[in-house]
């Protein structure tokens, strides 16, 4: 038997960004939907305050203005209006790209006709306006709409046209979709995985004599780099988030005092990048890829961090998992039989999901192969794609708003 969207019955499994754009797209969407969400957090927990920083899309961006938050995360977030991409110490450069300087790539906002490429915000500064507005959904409807914070779910178990829930008593839905993250190191493997055998150092530097908005990509003997552009700080300094990536086997950067990190960091990034005056104390985490091999499984569906872990190289594991919720309540809202739709979202989602998650793999990889003139065909082709305006336009439009 197959029950219709109009009488669905739909548990969120997982309250992060990911979890309550899908629930509140849904009870949007589908109107006559019965919509709970369950997370492990007390509802009072300070989730506001949690600085992680995620880099949003423009689609991302868009999503939550649909959505009505935006204007919330704005407050607290940082517009991305460029995004470059180098390299430190190519080999064979003059014939890379002819010339003394290194191969970069610079994308800006202003030359795709569009205000921003994305944004930079706080884990806190995003899932605080989401959490507040489905909070307040419940309250207007709550015959229909749930919030079971303070809740673990233990167990889902297939059932005939349904799937039951274990959160201290067994439930009954029609579809249950999970929306939990975590990280590579504490998650159970899945069907594809891949240990990079490399460690993520992050934390936040202070910048003098930088471009604001300008987000930095640097690929590095060690592995890639990033800075994001953050909001200013109390005293009025250039901030950004730091992304560092380096071989766990023999880490240089675990033994560094702070004075050394913020000297290695000036000397690694481009000149214009600006000055790196001060670095936070740094956190690190092992790197890999763990991904499922289909998002749906009977009437289970996993998005974002619940259906691939990927290298932040990229920085678009959020983007990916927000718009596997947009895809599944439009899929819904257009098909109300669900198990044609959980077939039809397989299907429709995999050449976004799988693009993204093998040129994630592809770069992560590569900083380990130990290939003579890697560097250098890496060098030639952000030459070239800087070259030709068609070719980055097209990667600024895939990083946007991904395969369409």
């Amino acid at each position: 038997m197959n029950a219709r969207s109009s009488s669905l019955s739909l548990a969120v499994i997982g309250a992060g960004p990911v979890g309550l754009a899908l629930a509140l797209q849904a009870s949007r969407q589908l109107p006559h939907a019965q919509v709970t969400v369950f997370d492990v957090r007390p509802v009072d927990a300070p989730v506001a305050a949690d600085p992680r920083t995620l880099a949003l899309s423009l689609g991302s961006v868009q999503t939550l203005e649909r959505l009505g938050v935006w204007p919330a995360v704005a407050t607290r977030a940082m517009p991305i209006r460029a995004v470059h991409v180098s390299q430190q110490q190519p080999a064979l450069l003059g014939l890379t790209v002819g010339t003394d300087r290194e191969p970069a790539l610079c994308i800006r906002a202003e030359d795709e006709r569009v205000a921003q490429l994305g944004a930079v915000a706080s884990y806190g500064a995003i899932v605080a306006p989401l959490q507040a507005a489905w909070l307040a959904a419940c309250d207007a409807e709550p015959a229909r709409l749930s919030a079971r914070f303070g809740t673990r779910v233990t167990a889902l178990k297939p059932l005939p046209g349904g799937i039951e829930l274990d959160a201290g008593v067994a439930e009954r839905f029609d579809l249950a979709v999970v929306a939990e993250g975590g990280v590579f190191s504490d998650q159970a493997r899945k069907g594809l995985t891949r240990d990079y055998r490399q460690t993520a150092w992050v934390g936040t530097v202070t910048l003098a004599g930088s471009e604001r908005g300008v987000a930095y990509e640097r690929f590095t003997p060690n592995g890639p780099a990033a800075l994001l552009p953050l909001p200013d700080g109390p005293e009025g300094h250039a901030r950004a988030s730091l992304v560092w990536c380096v071989p766990s086997d023999d880490d240089p950067v675990a033994p560094l005092t702070d004075a050394q990190r913020v000297a290695v960091l000036d000397n690694l990034f481009a000149e214009g990048t600006g000055r790196i005056t001060a670095v936070s104390p740094l956190k690190s985490f092992p790197l890999g890829l763990n991904a499922e091999r289909s998002l749906v499984q009977g009437r289970t569906v996993r998005i974002g961090n619940a259906a691939q872990t990927l290298h932040p190289v990229a920085g678009q594991g959020l983007n990916l998992g927000l718009r596997d919720a947009h895809e599944l309540v439009a899929r819904l809202t257009r098909q109300p039989d669900i198990d044609s739709a959980l077939r039809r979202i397989q299907w429709q989602r995999a050449p976004d999901r799988w693009a993204m998650i093998a040129a994630t793999d592809f770069l992560a990889r590569s900083f380990t192969w130990q290939l003579p003139g890697l560097s250098t065909l890496r060098g030639f082709g952000l030459a070239a794609l800087q070259a030709a305006p068609p070719l980055k336009s097209l990667l600024a439009r895939q990083m946007m708003f991904g395969r369409r």
